[in-house]
C-alpha cells in the first residue's frame, strides 16, 4: 500500500493528471473558437462550412467522405491556430530569455569545437581566434 501511495503522489503523475484536465479543456476551447469564428468566416468566403451533404454510395452503403473533410479542415485550422497563439509565441518567449544570459562559448571557425569566449587559440585544434567584438 506505500508504495501505491508513493507512486500516486509522485509530482510527474500530477504534473500528468494536470496536463490532461488542463489539454481537453482547451481543446475544448479551441473547437469552440474555430465553431464561433473561423466556420463564420469561411462561410462568408466559400459558402457553407458543413461538408456533411458529401456522399457516395456503392450498392447499399454510404459513405459519408463529407464528415471526414469537415473533421480534417477542422484539425487542420485548430493545428494553424494552436501554432501561432501558443506554438510561435513560446518559442519567441524562449529565445528572449535564453538572450539575457551571456555566452562563454563560441565555436571555433576551423574546427567547430566549443571554445570559451576569451580565448585566443582553440584548445583543439591550436587555430589563432579573432577576439569576439
Amino acid at each position: 500500500m506505500e508504495g501505491l501511495k508513493k507512486f500516486l503522489l509522485r509530482g510527474n503523475l500530477v504534473q500528468l493528471a494536470v496536463a490532461v484536465v488542463v489539454g481537453a479543456q482547451f481543446s475544448g476551447l479551441v473547437t469552440q473558437f474555430v465553431k464561433s469564428f473561423i466556420d463564420p468566416l469561411l462561410a462568408l468566403v466559400g459558402g457553407n462550412p458543413n461538408l456533411d451533404f458529401l456522399v457516395f454510395t456503392i450498392g447499399d452503403t454510404k459513405f459519408p467522405y463529407g464528415t471526414f473533410l469537415s473533421v480534417a479542415i477542422t484539425f487542420a485550422i485548430t493545428a494553424t491556430v494552436i501554432y501561432f497563439v501558443l506554438v510561435a509565441p513560446m518559442a519567441k518567449l524562449l529565445v528572449f530569455l535564453d538572450r539575457k544570459e551571456a555566452a562563454t562559448e563560441r565555436d571555433c571557425p576551423s574546427c567547430l569545437s566549443a571554445v570559451p569566449v576569451k580565448a585566443s587559440r582553440c584548445k583543439f585544434c591550436t587555430s589563432e581566434l579573432q577576439p569576439v567584438a
